[in-house]
Protein backbone atom coordinates (compact mmCIF):
# COMPACT_ATOMS: atom_id res chain seq x y z
CA UNK A 1 0.00 0.00 0.00
CA UNK A 2 1.10 3.49 -0.86
CA UNK A 3 1.57 6.31 1.32
CA UNK A 4 -0.63 8.94 0.66
CA UNK A 5 1.10 12.43 0.44
CA UNK A 6 -0.94 15.46 1.45
CA UNK A 7 0.25 18.54 -0.43
CA UNK A 8 -0.38 21.99 0.46
CA UNK A 9 -1.90 24.07 -1.41
CA UNK A 10 0.36 27.02 -3.73
CA UNK A 11 -1.05 30.36 -1.95
CA UNK A 12 0.16 33.49 -3.74
CA UNK A 13 2.08 36.16 -1.22
CA UNK A 14 2.16 39.82 -1.66
CA UNK A 15 3.97 42.22 0.16
CA UNK A 16 2.50 45.67 0.98
CA UNK A 17 1.64 48.60 3.13
CA UNK A 18 -1.68 49.22 4.98
CA UNK A 19 -3.26 52.36 3.83
CA UNK A 20 -6.31 52.05 5.89
CA UNK A 21 -7.46 49.76 9.28
CA UNK A 22 -10.17 51.68 10.08
CA UNK A 23 -12.53 48.57 9.61
CA UNK A 24 -12.40 46.27 12.33
CA UNK A 25 -10.30 43.21 11.64
CA UNK A 26 -9.53 44.14 8.20
CA UNK A 27 -6.65 46.52 6.77
CA UNK A 28 -6.55 47.32 3.27
CA UNK A 29 -2.77 46.78 1.82
CA UNK A 30 -1.67 48.67 -1.12
CA UNK A 31 0.38 45.98 -3.08
CA UNK A 32 3.02 47.41 -5.76
CA UNK A 33 4.60 45.91 -8.82
CA UNK A 34 6.78 47.00 -11.54
CA UNK A 35 5.88 45.76 -15.48
CA UNK A 36 8.21 47.17 -18.26
CA UNK A 37 6.25 49.07 -20.78
CA UNK A 38 5.84 46.92 -24.13
CA UNK A 39 7.66 49.81 -26.64
CA UNK A 40 9.92 51.72 -24.82
CA UNK A 41 10.79 49.13 -22.23
CA UNK A 42 10.67 51.51 -19.35
CA UNK A 43 9.83 50.04 -16.03
CA UNK A 44 6.00 51.32 -14.53
CA UNK A 45 4.87 50.90 -11.23
CA UNK A 46 1.08 49.69 -10.98
CA UNK A 47 -0.70 49.92 -7.46
CA UNK A 48 -3.41 47.29 -6.39
CA UNK A 49 -5.29 47.26 -3.10
CA UNK A 50 -6.61 43.93 -1.22
CA UNK A 51 -8.85 43.77 2.25
CA UNK A 52 -7.09 41.38 4.12
CA UNK A 53 -8.11 39.70 7.57
CA UNK A 54 -6.35 41.11 10.93
CA UNK A 55 -7.69 39.44 13.60
CA UNK A 56 -6.24 40.89 16.36
CA UNK A 57 -6.32 44.30 15.19
CA UNK A 58 -2.43 44.79 15.49
CA UNK A 59 -1.71 46.61 12.10
CA UNK A 60 -1.79 50.15 12.15
CA UNK A 61 -1.56 52.65 8.86
CA UNK A 62 2.31 52.98 7.43
CA UNK A 63 3.08 49.30 8.43
CA UNK A 64 4.98 47.15 5.61
CA UNK A 65 3.12 43.29 5.73
CA UNK A 66 3.13 40.23 4.24
CA UNK A 67 -0.53 39.16 2.71
CA UNK A 68 -1.45 35.64 2.02
CA UNK A 69 -3.89 34.13 -0.10
CA UNK A 70 -7.04 32.40 1.75
CA UNK A 71 -10.90 31.28 1.28
CA UNK A 72 -12.92 34.14 0.74
CA UNK A 73 -14.32 35.60 4.52
CA UNK A 74 -16.58 38.39 3.27
CA UNK A 75 -17.44 39.68 -0.15
CA UNK A 76 -14.28 41.64 -0.84
CA UNK A 77 -12.17 39.99 1.78
CA UNK A 78 -9.75 37.08 0.20
CA UNK A 79 -6.09 37.74 2.24
CA UNK A 80 -5.25 37.37 5.12
CA UNK A 81 -1.91 39.02 7.51
CA UNK A 82 0.57 36.66 7.75
CA UNK A 83 2.84 39.41 9.32
CA UNK A 84 3.88 42.45 10.38
CA UNK A 85 7.78 43.21 8.55
CA UNK A 86 8.03 46.65 9.80
CA UNK A 87 6.37 49.28 12.11
CA UNK A 88 4.83 52.29 10.22
CA UNK A 89 7.09 53.22 6.84
CA UNK A 90 6.75 56.66 6.15
CA UNK A 91 4.84 57.53 2.74
CA UNK A 92 5.52 60.20 0.27
CA UNK A 93 7.12 62.85 1.25
CA UNK A 94 8.25 63.28 4.81
CA UNK A 95 6.81 66.09 7.24
CA UNK A 96 8.97 68.99 7.81
CA UNK A 97 8.18 70.77 11.21
CA UNK A 98 7.57 74.31 10.59
CA UNK A 99 9.48 76.48 12.98
CA UNK A 100 7.06 79.38 14.49
CA UNK A 101 8.57 82.87 15.02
Amino acid sequence: MEEQVKRVPHRKRFVGVVVSDKMDKTVTVRVERLIEHPKYHKYIKRYKKFKAHDPQNRCQEGDKVLIEETRPLSKTKRWRVVKILEQNVKRGIEEVPVKEQ
